[in-house]
C-alpha cells in the first residue's frame, strides 16, 4: 500500500480526517481519542468518532453510550453510516466498532472496500472526523495510514511501548510518506519524563529513518482518568480542572489538526490503498 504522492487541503466541506493509533494495546489511546472528540464538539465543531477497534471497542464505554448499531452492521449493509450514529458528550457523534466480531478483526479486502465506501458521505456530514484503531497495523490500520494526512500515535514512557510506536511510525511513512504525524507521550509522571521519553522516540527515528515525529503534547498519570472510566463520562468533563484534562484540551489545540485534509476523499483514497 501507497499513498498519493501529493496531500494539499480539499474543499472546506470535506472533514478534516485524524487518525489516533498506537503500537500496542495499553496506552490509553481510546480514552484521549474519546476526549478530543468531546473537547472538539464543546468548540463547536461537528465531530464524528469511528471506533475502528473492530471487535475489541470501548468508546461507548467511556462515552456512557449504547449504540444499536456498529461498523459490522454498516459493512454488512444493514444500515447506512449515518443510521449507525450515536449522539455523546457536547454533541459529538460515534460510530461504534463493535464488540466481538470476528468479521471485524480480520476483514477481507472486498468487505474493507465496501466499509470504506459506506463511511464516506460520512466526510460531508462533519468538519472533523477522529479515527481510534485498534493496536497495532492491521489491514485496516495500514490502509488507513496510507490514505491520512494526519496521524497522532499514542505511547508511553516504557521501553516497549517505545519500541512499538517506532514501529509504527516507521510503517506510516513506507506506505504514506508525506504523512504528518505527531506524539503524544501518555500516563507519565511528569513534564521531564515525557520529554525524555519523546526524544528517545524522535532520536531513534531520525536516526533509522531520516524522520521524526512532532511532539504534540503529553497526559501525566492521574486518578481523575480511572474515575472516568468508572462513570463512563469523559475526564474533560467530570473533572475538567485535574491535570489530565487540562493536558489533553492542549493536545486537542495541535496545529496539525487544522490541516488533516487531503487532496482527495480520505476513504477514496483507502480504497484505492486496498489494491
Amino acid at each position: 500500500m501507497r499513498a498519493e504522492r501529493e496531500i494539499e487541503q480539499t474543499p472546506e466541506h470535506s472533514a478534516r480526517v485524524l487518525c489516533i493509533a498506537s503500537g500496542k494495546g495499553g496506552t490509553g489511546k481510546s480514552i484521549l481519542a474519546s476526549n478530543l472528540a468531546t473537547i472538539r464538539a464543546g468548540r463547536g465543531e461537528r465531530v464524528c468518532l469511528v471506533d475502528f477497534d473492530a471487535g475489541l471497542a470501548n468508546a461507548h464505554l467511556l462515552l456512557g453510550v449504547s449504540p444499536r448499531y456498529d461498523l459490522g452492521h454498516v459493512m454488512a449493509g444493514e444500515v447506512k453510516a449515518e443510521q449507525a450514529l450515536v449522539e455523546g458528550p457536547n454533541g459529538m457523534k460515534l460510530l461504534s466498532g463493535g464488540v466481538g466480531r470476528p468479521s471485524l478483526q480480520n476483514p477481507t479486502r472486498r468487505e474493507l472496500e465496501r466499509l470504506f465506501r459506506a463511511l464516506e458521505p460520512l466526510e460531508q456530514q462533519f468538519d472533523l472526523v477522529i479515527i481510534d484503531h485498534g493496536a497495532g497495523v492491521g489491514y485496516s490500520t495500514v490502509a488507513h495510514l496510507a490514505a491520512t494526512s494526519t496521524l497522532l500515535i499514542v505511547t508511553n514512557p516504557e521501553v516497549t511501548a517505545l519500541s512499538d510506536a517506532y514501529a509504527l511510525f516507521k510503517r506510516a511513512h513506507v506506505v504514506n510518506p508525506h504523512v504528518n504525524v505527531g506524539a503524544i507521550v501518555n500516563r507519565v509522571k511528569d513534564e521531564a519524563s515525557a520529554l525524555s521519553a519523546f526524544e528517545r522516540f524522535r532520536n531513534a527515528s531520525q536516526r533509522f529513518l531520516g524522520k521524526e515525529p512532532a511532539f504534540a503534547g503529553w497526559v501525566p498519570y492521574d486518578e481523575a482518568v480511572l474515575r472516568s472510566v468508572q462513570t463512563r463520562e469523559p475526564v474533560g468533563l467530570l473533572e475538567p480542572e485535574s491535570a489530565a484534562a487540562q493536558a489533553i484540551h492542549k493536545v486537542a489545540n495541535w496545529e496539525m489538526i487544522e490541516l488533516a485534509r487531503t487532496s482527495s476523499s480520505f476513504y477514496e483514497r483507502a480504497r484505492r490503498a486496498l489494491r
